[in-house]
């Protein structure tokens, strides 16, 4: 059985949030092999706890990937502050004489954005609307390696290592089933230290917000970032579309500053978030010329949460303005080459900046690895985790199922993933959403 072959049968996606299946990936030759340890987000350390662990089986993932798409080089990113996952990283490929270099990241925000991160590693810039292997370049988070390495063994995706910080009793990070509810994993961490509280999903900048405890672990769940109810950015993601646009319509001045701290602006994409505000003005003419200054956005926030002055909201515009054109069927293209502004590394934002900006800094802590004998009651198991169709299910209800089993698969032509059981037991609910198996 192939590489790609076991990676599939194991259900292995993008472990750092995009959660593209692996497999297609390990079917490709490329240049370089990059490991995405730069984990760029605010109070999130899963990927630094999972390299200063599991070193090995990462770089032996990582090999083996390179060996699969003949690779002439492996190419390490981590940020250069996290000096014990690097030694633990550094001792790995040393013990393997590996041909991987590191590239050591500045404690920026998104440093570990792909565009930003291959054109670190390699000087290369991906086409616009493209993607690393464009360039030569395959990009995998450090926990997809890992779980590669658990693929070729036939060892399938049960579980999620994943990071809880915030107002939690034990901040900590730990591996825990697929489907595991919030409402479980808060009590691993040790409960809440308070009652009134939301959840944010993979992120304070690029993740989701919610108050709902049922919520569950999927394979690209990061982590859990819990913080009061009454928090500014939490008052902020539970506006909605109506009131943010109102306020920008009636506040922005166009100043500019949300393009010109703007990531992918300064690495030479046509990205112009001052522009789509400007579609805010409009009425019946305008918004598919100003709507197109969306279409390379990444999303990463910056824009909406540090860069504009008066505190608006560009991100969410270009959110919209991208589904408006998806819906409409157009796609822009870049007419001028790629080009990084010359100012780009003056306009840097540190990540301690953005934590103070964001109001964040005492949330700050270290989430330690620690083993749990956890084991969930009933897990919900979605058929969407990853990108492409969901899932098909290929069990019944209240079917015996053994953990391991593959419960779901991609339907034939359709992008996707397998997804297995987490846990041994019995099919209690199956909807168009998700699987649920109580133990």
């Amino acid at each position: 059985m192939t590489l790609p072959e076991k990676i599939f049968n194991a259900g292995v996606v993008g472990a750092g949030g995009g959660a593209f299946p692996t497999h297609i990936k390990a079917k490709s030759e490329v240049e370089f092999v990059i490991a995405n340890g730069a984990e760029c987000e605010p109070l999130i350390h899963k990927d630094f706890e999972i390299m200063l662990n599991f070193p090995n089986e990462i770089i032996e993932g990582m090999l083996l990937m390179m060996e699969q798409t003949k690779a002439k080089k492996g190419i390490f990113g981590i940020k250069g502050k996290n000096t014990a996952a690097i030694e633990a990283i550094q001792n790995a490929i040393d013990e393997r004489d590996a041909n991987i270099e590191m590239c050591v990241l500045g404690d920026f925000y998104p440093s570990g954005d792909e565009y930003e991160l291959v054109y670190e590693a390699t000087k290369r810039l991906i086409p616009p609307h493209g993607i690393p292997l464009d360039v030569g370049c395959l990009v995998n988070n450090v926990e997809t390696f890992y779980n590669i390495y658990q693929a070729e063994k036939k060892e399938p995706v049960l579980k999620k290592f994943i990071c809880v910080t915030g107002l939690v009793k034990k901040p900590s990070s730990f591996f825990v089933e697929v489907g595991t509810s919030f409402k479980d994993v808060l009590e691993i961490a040790g409960g809440t230290t308070t009652n009134d509280f939301g959840i944010f999903i993979s992120g304070l900048l690029m993740g989701t917000l919610t108050f709902d405890l049922n919520e569950v672990v999927t394979k690209a769940t990061a982590g859990l970032i819990v913080l009061p109810r009454n928090h500014y950015l939490i008052d902020r993601m539970n506006r909605s579309y109506d009131d943010m646009n109102r306020i920008g319509k009636s506040a922005c001045d166009q100043c500019t500053y949300c393009t010109e701290f703007c990531p992918r602006y300064l690495l030479g994409y046509d990205v112009q978030p001052h522009k789509v505000m400007r579609t805010l003005e409009f009425t019946t003419s305008g918004k598919e010329y100003w709507n197109q200054f969306a279409d390379l956005c990444c999303s990463c926030g910056l824009c909406s949460l540090y860069a504009c002055p008066e505190d608006l909201y560009p991100r969410e515009a270009c959110d919209q303005s991208k589904v408006q054109m998806r819906n409409d069927g157009y796609k822009y293209e870049q007419q001028k080459p790629v080009k990084v502004h010359p100012v780009k590394e003056g306009r840097r934002v540190p990540l301690k900046q953005l934590m103070k900006k964001l109001n964040v800094e005492k949330y700050e802590s270290k989430t330690p690895f620690k083993e749990i004998s956890f084991e969930p009651k009933v897990v919900r198991i979605k058929l969407k985790q990853h990108a492409g169709a969901p899932a098909v299910p290929k069990v019944k209800l209240n079917q015996l199922v053994e953990k391991g089993q593959i419960i779901a698969a991609p339907k034939e032509g359709n992008l996707g993933a397998n997804i297995h059981s987490s846990v041994s037991g019995k099919i209690s609910d199956i909807t168009e959403d998700y699987i649920e198996i109580k133990r």
